[in-house]
């Protein structure tokens, strides 16, 4: 993706009807680290209220698809009423192998930041779009050309995310931990799955304490069928619900772990790890071999929490942002 003499011949253009399996097939060779199939790319992009099909910009050489940028604002609000007026996201960018080196990485990025700035866009982030994000932001180990390309047009890091794993196979509840639900229901603290009047707390709770996109996950993924019982919450001995796990809230993958919050001022009596282990004893129980996540601050307590309990970092994705005058 780095500039050389020879110049590309790809014209750029919106997305056309036909366009998608030629762009799923050209993003599976570019990005082998992280393929795409054709129901997910319609899950994330076609089906997103905010897409418009002239953001997705797409370069081709005759009638061959040779690479694509994605160019997104908010068409609908998250909650409310904000439309985010100066805010767009570039959630991912792509050129084929045998097209590179000719400065179309760099063009279809120009070309998508101008169709961004034509509507108003003064803030542009790669690649933290919610709710449909592919990656929280940039793999530089894997991609090292994407890292210089994305400097190079103005993009500066606002901070790191950690993706993690932790095998289950031979997975055994710890027994500090199981005393400790002993010790918090003892004191009248309650975990449960859920129940459907149960959810209008939860969406509160996450809507309100750790944002829409979080409330917007979980009712997504209910709605599509998702199982209550992917789901524990947790009440305070008043009755308020102050904290909830899960797993399979995205692409109703099973072993991927989350979202999970807990209310701030319950920090620090070990209800964030009851839930994490509550939930991934449910995982073990439906043969999940492994659970994993994409999102969580290196040095936040949350990562401590993680690593405490066996998980080690897998990816470190940087979250960019690019900003210029209106």
């Amino acid at each position: 993706m780095t500039d050389h003499t020879t110049t590309s011949r790809a014209d750029i253009r919106g997305f056309r009807a036909g366009d998608g399996p030629q762009v799923v097939e050209v993003w599976r060779r570019s990005a082998p680290a992280d393929p795409v199939t054709a129901d997910r790319f319609r899950s994330l992009v076609l089906l997103d209220a905010n897409f418009d099909p002239e953001g997705l910009r797409v370069a081709v050489e005759g009638d061959r698809v040779v690479g694509a940028a994605y160019a997104v604002r908010r068409l609908t609000p998250m909650t409310g009423t904000d439309l985010e007026p100066e805010q767009g996201w570039i959630p991912f960018f792509f050129v084929d192998p045998a097209a590179r080196r000719r400065g179309l990485g760099r063009r279809l990025l120009a070309d998508a930041l101008d169709w961004l700035r034509g509507h108003g866009r003064t803030q542009v982030d790669f690649s933290s779009y919610t709710p449909n994000y592919v990656l929280p932001g940039l793999d530089a180990e894997t991609y090292p050309e994407a890292a210089l390309l994305l400097q190079s047009l103005g993009f500066r890091t606002l901070y790191e995310a950690e993706a993690m794993d932790r095998g289950l196979v031979g997975y055994r509840f710890p027994q500090d931990v199981a005393r400790r639900v002993e010790e918090l229901t003892a004191q009248g603290y309650r975990f449960a799955t859920p129940s459907d009047d149960d959810l209008v707390d939860l969406f509160a709770l996450a809507g309100s304490h750790f944002g829409p996109d979080w409330a917007c996950t979980i009712r997504v993924c209910l709605a599509a069928g998702t199982p209550l019982d992917r789901i524990v919450v947790v009440r305070d001995p008043s009755g308020r619900m102050v904290g909830w796990a899960m797993h399979g809230a995205f692409d109703a993958v099973d072993e991927r772990f989350g979202p999970i919050g807990v209310l701030e001022e319950m920090r620090g009596i070990g209800l964030g790890e009851v839930l994490l282990h509550l939930v991934l004893e449910r995982m073990r129980a439906r043969r999940a071999h492994s659970a994993w996540f994409l999102w969580t601050g290196a040095q936040s307590p949350a990562g401590q929490m993680y690593r405490k309990s066996g998980f080690t970092t897998t990816r470190v994705f940087r979250v960019m942002r690019r900003e210029v005058a209106g």
